[in-house]
């Protein structure tokens, strides 16, 4: 059956922490793009500082709104951000709503990541393990920012890791609270100052035997480990960010199979059986349309 997903307004897939468009012949939103394009809608892929902090970052996102609202002569623009991007996404709507019909997150860190907590206290401020740690997380952005030809600068770790703290995003979400729930595991409203407000994410399995085939995918790998850092949500997360933490406006569903990469249909994602991330996000785009966006 031919799928219509042609949105009034097009489509900013927007990336997280160490994000980009395209390296080589691999795209970071692997195959949902063209999924999406397949399907009717316009798609574009901003290029973002791959860390820093979501102010900065929801700057860059405004000017290239704009570039993509004078290309389309399009009125708004649908934000559809993953992780660290979905704060991007709030910031852009939160100052210019005018030009956004609607904020998705997906798996975004809407009131911290306890991953980012955790390293925040091991890398005592001012120390050399700090210092370092920049530097080399700060040289491997430049490394991908070369290679994806983004020329977005500066680029800044610690940055990044500040703004996606518990009290980091605390602060953020004192300035720009649109669409976030009253209390915690809640719903927020689904529309603030005419944008629309959406999310979905996922939590890694309770028993690793019930990820089938997906147990041999090393990201999903990689995402268990890191959950082991998690307190409040220790049962409930994708391996970065919990699943709580991750609800804004309407929420779809926040306890979908899936890891924190899953969720941007990674290569490897394909050994998951069960639920199709990229489905999910050709199905949002016909509820966006189907809701007049």
């Amino acid at each position: 059956m031919q799928r219509n997903a042609s949105t009034r307004y097009p489509i900013l897939l927007v990336h997280g922490l160490f994000g980009f468009e395209r390296i080589g012949k691999f795209e970071l939103f692997h195959d949902i793009r063209q999924a999406l394009r397949n399907a009717g809608a316009r798609v574009f892929v901003p290029y973002l500082s791959a860390p820093h902090d979501n102010e900065v970052r929801g700057d860059q996102l405004l000017s290239q709104i704009a570039r993509v609202l004078q290309r389309t002569d399009a009125g708004k623009v649908n934000l559809i951000g993953h992780s660290q991007g979905a704060l991007a996404a709030r910031y852009a709507a939160a100052i210019a709503p005018h030009s956004v019909a609607s904020v998705t997150s997906v798996s975004g860190p809407n009131h911290g990541s306890e991953l980012a907590d955790f390293l925040r206290k091991a890398l005592t401020p001012g120390c050399l393990p700090e210092q370092v740690a920049d530097t080399v997380v700060t040289l491997f952005a430049d490394f991908l920012a070369a290679l994806s030809n983004n020329r977005y600068q500066p680029r800044t770790a610690i940055a990044a890791l500040n703004a996606l703290t518990t009290e980091g995003v605390g602060a953020f979400n004192d300035k720009y609270p649109q669409g976030l729930p009253a209390t915690w595991g809640g719903k927020g409203r689904g529309r603030v100052n005419g944008v629309h407000y959406y999310s979905w994410s996922g939590v890694l399995q309770s028993n690793v035997l019930k990820e089938g085939m997906n147990a041999l995918d090393p990201l999903n790998t990689f995402c268990r480990a890191l959950s082991a850092y998690f307190v409040t949500e220790a049962d409930q997360n994708d391996g970065l960010v919990g699943r709580f933490s991750s609800h804004l406006g309407t929420v779809i569903r926040s306890d979908y199979a899936l890891d924190h990469l899953d969720t941007i249909g990674q290569p490897t994602g394909q050994l998951r059986t069960g639920v199709d991330p990229i489905e999910l996000y050709v199905l949002h785009a016909e509820r966006l349309r189907d809701a007049g966006l």
